[in-house]
């Protein structure tokens, strides 16, 4: 278990650590984005890898919008909103189904980079 801090290092030699959350301190509902660094025994740094996580509304849809990671300069590429879901959704027996609709919309921003 760890307590996440935003922006704050977690030092730890276990390859899995869970997110520990509670009513008190819970992670704020959206994308949670976390980031790893491995340093080896003689000091070396890895590259960080990257992964986000999305905390899903109860109430609110949740858009989950999938698109490849890289493409070539002039290349055609797909974004693909079909995995975005509402929990509150009527429409599906399970109370959790797919949405997508008419008044679904896509904007394209620029990356600000690292920060």
């Amino acid at each position: 278990m760890a307590d996440f801090v935003v922006n704050q290092d977690v030092t730890t030699d276990q390859p899995v650590v869970e997110v520990s959350v509670s009513a008190a301190k819970p992670l704020p509902l959206g994308r949670q984005r976390f980031r790893l660094v491995v340093v080896d025994d003689s000091g070396n740094r890895s590259a960080a890898d990257e992964v986000e996580v999305i905390v899903a509304d109860q109430s609110a849809p949740t858009a989950v919008l999938n698109a490849p990671k890289v493409v070539n300069f002039g290349q055609r590429f797909n974004l693909d909103g079909s995995k975005s879901f509402d929990v509150g959704a009527a429409s599906s027996s399970s109370g959790c189904g797919p949405i997508w609709g008419p008044r679904s919309a896509l904007r394209h921003e620029r990356y600000p980079g690292p920060s």
